[in-house]
């Protein structure tokens, strides 16, 4: 776990440390700070009853909290030979101040660190969520020696170690169960919306690989265990754990520049120098045509300020901060810029199936009373015998009968026996209950004709979960539990159809028939079952081929690698897991699918409006460098045409606090 973090931290893309007296946040506070005394400076400057020095010291304190961050950043870089964007800006601002504009060079200053501070406050993503991730796995585990438990680390956990998980509590490593049998919440690892049965490999078995071992016989590394008791024989190191692939995969890709920030960089290597150069060269005008030395200078300068892209340094933050406020009123949280783009371009959408599409608790979906039983006397005897049952399947079924059908529970059954694998048996009312699959009916003697099992096998087609109910010696009904659509997820999924999205997929850990018939239900393109984590990851891998961009939508642990290398990763926040949230470009915080459609076409309108704010920037730059070099355009007009094209971008880019999408 700690070498995950040193080998995250040690990749960090920071060239310096972005906090101080505030913390994390200072560099944000300081960008704001900036802009208080941006605003205070032009308030007194229009006071003429006040000297000059107090609307001047409002704009040196706008220098200083403005650029504070911004040089450091730019020494940093020019000591290793890197001229970038920070260093033209700082020059800019200079250059305004040496030519008594101070107000430009504040406004300058203001909005550029305001974007810079929101972008590095983002770094701290990566790291977020690999310590979330690492408080999913136990710390300690109950090693049986001998005759003896004792308590160890898990780092100090070997192979073959047979550990002892208490009820109720997590699972410290990846194994078999050699003793015991219990059901397991494997829902952060697999995404499995109900607990799965495990029982013990038969004694003397010679193990396989451990992929390779039953499903029924296996458990992960920071599930949870059910009500027993049981004894699991370690079969992989704390590093090699599913958890700790989990981490890996996570810091591999959060620690990758974008494809938008490479980009960025080579635009900044030739753009950059290649003004600096010029300022320079023009610096020296005087030597070749008849000027003098301070006409040069002033040429320069003015040069510098039009070169200076004031207007390009925010035509994406006010439009990335204008829909990020408007998607905030949605209660969609955007982390970013490149988010916010990527979105814009997205024809292919992931989801997992537990939490997301579905609701992530079964529900009772079907009760077929039989063999003179009606729906009345059979709920009764259902709720009677699960309400003794702390089972997580029990406890839904306990709890839909109550609230749908206004059961109430009388209390006529006793001596619950749990049957591992099979169901369970009660005495109700002088008899025998017998409530599981068709192999706990067989144990009693009860038969399951060949119409029960056609009924079973259609309601397993379409995901349900069914359980035979028997009476003494008769079949008396079957019930069944699904973890059911959400309501709105249809729609959602239509309304995703026609803006654009061209194939959505399910990628869950549920069975294939599971996913299958939710996909049917609610009008998927395709469902992948059967998935751990890093099947996910393939599948992403697989849909990302061509150059497509593909979104990711989950709300577990399971799902975070498969976000984190997806182009964008959207998390379920209300229902959503801590690591699904901070791995997430994305967080749907309402926990309210429907918000997908409004997100990704503000997130198209988004991309739209920067486009637009671009080509108004550079236009005004390459409008203005050749006016100040041959003289037709003096400082103050070239600082009049920045101004009017900031603020022209500006309230460009506010349209976004109004966007509705379009039905």
């Amino acid at each position: 776990m700690e070498t995950e973090q040193s080998q995250l931290k040690n990749s960090s893309t920071d060239d310096h440390d972005h906090g101080g007296i505030f913390g994390e946040k200072t560099e944000l506070y300081f960008a704001i700070l900036s802009g208080v005394f941006f605003f205070l400076g032009l308030i007194l400057s229009k006071l003429t009853q006040l000297p000059e020095w107090t609307a001047l010291s409002s704009y040196i304190a706008a220098y200083f909290f403005g650029g504070y961050f911004t040089l450091l950043e730019a020494i940093v870089k020019t000591r290793k030979g890197e001229f970038e964007i920070d260093f033209l800006m700082i020059a800019a601002a200079i250059g305004a101040a040496y030519i008594d504009s101070w107000a430009e060079g504040a406004l300058l200053l203001f909005l550029f660190s305001l974007g810079h501070a929101l972008e590095h406050h983002a770094l701290n993503k990566a790291k977020k969520s690999i310590e979330a991730l690492g408080e999913l796995s136990p710390k300690t585990a109950m090693v049986r020696k001998g005759g003896t438990i004792k308590e160890v680390a898990v780092e100090d956990l070997q192979i073959d170690d047979i550990i002892v998980v208490k009820p109720n509590s997590q699972i410290s490593a990846d194994g078999v169960i050699v003793k015991g049998s219990s059901s397991v919440d494997q829902s952060s690892i697999t995404g499995e919306s109900i607990p799965v049965d495990k029982t013990a490999i038969a004694p003397d078995t010679k193990l396989p690989n451990f992929d390779q071992i039953e499903a029924s016989n296996v458990v992960f590394t920071g599930t949870l265990n059910g009500d027993n008791l049981i004894e699991v024989k370690v079969l992989k190191l704390s590093k090699d754990t599913t958890i700790s692939r989990l981490i890996k995969m996570v810091s591999e890709v959060e620690t990758k520049k974008s494809p938008t920030q490479l980009q960025t960089k080579k635009f900044e290597k030739w753009f950059v120098p290649a003004v600096i150069v010029m300022v320079i060269t023009l610096s020296f005008a005087h030597l070749v045509i008849d000027e003098s030395v301070k006409e040069s200078l002033y040429r320069a300068i003015s040069v510098l300020v039009a070169s200076s892209p004031c207007a390009l340094a925010i035509s994406t933050p006010s439009a990335v901060l204008s829909a990020i406020a408007r998607a905030a009123k949605k209660g969609v949280l955007i982390k970013g810029g490149r988010a916010l783009e990527d979105m814009g371009s997205l024809r292919i959408i992931a989801f997992d199936k537990t939490g997301t599409l579905t609701e992530g608790k079964p529900r009772l979906t079907n009760i077929m009373p039989m063999n003179g039983f009606n729906q009345e006397e059979f709920l009764e005897m259902v709720l009677d015998v699960e309400s003794l049952s702390n089972h997580p399947l029990a406890r839904a079924i306990s709890k839909d009968i109550m609230s749908e059908y206004g059961t109430v529970n009388k209390h006529k059954s006793s001596d619950l026996q749990s049957i591992q694998g099979k169901g369970v048996r009660a005495n109700y009312n002088g008899g025998s209950v017998y409530i599981g699959n068709v192999e706990i009916m067989k144990d009693a003697q009860i038969p399951v004709g060949l119409e029960i099992h056609q009924q079973m096998d259609e309601l397993l087609q379409y995901g349900n979960t069914v359980m035979l109910v028997g009476y003494n010696d008769t079949l008396i009904g079957l019930i069944s539990v699904m973890d059911v659509p959400r309501k709105l997820a249809s729609q959602t999924l239509e309304r995703l159809k026609k803006i654009g999205i061209k194939q959505m997929i399910m990628l869950t850990g549920d069975h294939q028939r599971v996913g299958d018939s939710i996909a049917k239900q609610i009008g998927l393109t395709d469902a992948k079952g059967n998935l751990l984590p890093e099947d996910k990851v393939k599948a992403i891998e697989e849909l990302k081929q061509n150059n497509n961009k593909v979104a990711m939508v989950g709300d577990g642990v399971n799902d975070a690698p498969a976000m984190a290398i997806s182009t964008v990763g959207i998390a379920m926040g209300a229902a959503g897991s801590d690591v699904a949230l901070e791995t997430a470009d994305v967080a749907l915080m309402s926990d309210k699918i429907e918000s997908l459609p409004f997100v990704i076409g503000l997130s198209r309108e988004s991309k739209r409006i920067i486009k637009q704010n671009l080509w108004i920037s550079m236009g005004v730059v390459a409008l203005l460098v050749p006016a100040t070099i041959f003289g037709l355009a003096n400082i103050g007009i070239a600082v009049a045409i920045h101004e009017g094209s900031t603020l022209v971008v500006v309230l460009n880019a506010l349209r976004l606090l109004r966007y509705e999408l379009k039905e």
